[in-house]
């Protein structure tokens, strides 16, 4: 029987793939209401929480001697252990009003990427801090921890194989702790796992060949359709 649903997963899917591969974030941002429109957020979050953590690691080690450590660690860390305190906001917040607040922050994130908007101060290890914190709390909430870190590391003037290994160190880290508390809490039902087996290796792939695009095609071309998947999901997301 045809799954509408898991189709419109797996094209979604695909796109975040190739923004993943491709600037090294993407994944959580796009995922992350789609699946909640889909399915809820208590499966939809889950489920890209693992899928993300999955595809991790295939971007990790090739863009670790790239890193900025002194900005990206603290960020990391302080990220790590507020996630917890996210998925408690998970249970506390109907699903009908997590899901509209994803696609609102959705939006919002990608105007201020559209705009052209960065954070330009000085990175002291407080607002590193700050910043890792009020990720770590989305990321539990919402699977999402993009927005904060992604206009706060985009920032300066450093070059773009340095941005993107922050990122992937970042998402790479903080998807892998990110999976505690919905385990512990049982959030990872069978029906979430089954979901997670079909649409990661098709994730994979995608990825892969973001990836191998990295460098090949214009980064004002491929900024331009990203904005317009942020737009899409984060509305229908809002709508819903």
């Amino acid at each position: 029987m045809f799954d509408w649903r898991l189709a419109i997963a797996a094209i979604v899917t695909a796109i975040a793939g190739v923004m993943r591969g491709f600037a090294g974030f993407g994944t959580a941002i796009t995922l992350a209401p789609t699946f909640s429109v889909l399915w809820g957020p208590a499966v939809g979050v889950p489920t890209m929480l693992l899928m993300e953590a999955l595809i991790g690691s295939q971007l990790l080690f090739g863009a670790w001697k790239d890193v900025n450590r002194r900005v990206t660690i603290p960020i990391t860390l302080a990220g790590c252990l507020l996630v917890p305190v996210g998925t408690w906001i998970l249970f506390l917040i109907e699903p009908e009003t997590l899901t509209r607040a994803i696609g609102a922050l959705v939006l919002l994130f990608g105007a201020l990427l559209a705009s052209g908007w960065r954070y330009q101060g000085a990175r002291p290890l407080p607002l590193n801090l700050a910043v890792g914190a009020t990720a770590g709390v989305l990321k539990g909430a919402t699977g999402m921890s993009g927005p904060p870190v992604i206009l706060y590391l985009l920032a300066g003037n450093e070059a773009a194989k340095e941005h993107r290994a922050n990122l992937i160190l970042f998402f790479a880290v903080l998807g892998l702790v990110s999976l505690i508390p919905p385990f512990v809490t049982g959030l990872f039902t069978l029906d979430v796992l089954v979901k997670v087996a079909v649409l990661t290796p098709w994730l994979l792939v995608f990825v892969r060949i973001g990836a191998a695009l990295f460098g090949r095609i214009g980064a004002k071309q491929f900024r331009t359709v990203a904005y317009g998947v942020l737009f899409v999901v984060g509305l229908a997301a809002l709508i819903a």
